[in-house]
């Protein structure tokens, strides 16, 4: 199975131009490859007929036949706060049409789910924000739900570390030293909280019967 989205969004706007992944897509298609797409827009349902006929023809290898469909469609969520969203991911697709096209997604046949990432510390990572985020997708029926923390990269004006810490100034500076401690200026939270936050979204994904993994 092939994995498309893990570094960089393929609907990003400019795909509305360029038409590559719609192009990439048609490749799978044509070598019956099964397909695991991640993105954060809703621009995908473009792509909604080859991605049938994907579903149609690809051939599952034999650890992944119970598989209930050759495409899977994760859509990646650090929050469901439009105010957060916007702070954090302005220039993406809104909640609301991203909501919308995994129901879309779902109601044609896919497997869709849902990625926290990254989850934001202290803001989307709680008890209580992430029953919320499980109660909004467990309703939309989704088939998994995957969960990774946030990590933060370099220390130039454009590195994610640099971004976030300016954000957090910004609009939330009674987490910028807790964030710190938590990092300890590594690119990675400590392993400890890593742990706790996968045992968090394990306990919610079990209160509404859904999977945290997508075999």
């Amino acid at each position: 199975m092939f994995q498309i989205g893990s570094a960089t969004d393929p609907y990003m706007d400019i795909e509305k131009e360029l038409f590559l992944t719609r192009d990439i897509l048609k490749l799978f298609n044509r070598f019956r490859f099964p397909i695991h797409i991640i993105t954060k827009s809703d621009l995908i349902l473009r792509d909604i007929d080859i991605l049938k006929k994907i579903n149609d023809e690809a051939i599952l290898a034999k650890n992944m036949k119970s598989l209930k469909s050759k495409v899977m469609i994760s859509f990646s969520f650090s929050t469901i706060d439009e105010k957060i969203a916007k702070i954090f991911e302005p220039n993406t697709p809104k909640l609301k049409k991203r909501i919308q096209a995994m129901k879309k997604l779902k109601e044609e046949g896919f497997m869709v789910g849902v990625c926290f990432m990254p989850m934001l510390p202290y803001i989307s990572d709680t008890e209580v924000v992430i029953d919320e985020m499980m109660t909004v997708f467990k309703d939309i029926g989704c088939d998994y739900v995957l969960a990774y923390p946030l990590t933060l990269f370099g220390n130039t004006e454009n590195d994610s570390k640099t971004k976030y810490y300016k954000i957090l100034n910004e609009h939330f500076p009674d987490l910028v030293s807790k964030t710190e401690k938590l990092f300890k200026g590594n690119d990675y939270p400590l392993s400890g909280y890593q742990s706790k936050i996968y045992k968090r979204v394990a306990k919610f994904s079990k209160k509404y019967g859904m999977k945290t993994s997508m075999i």
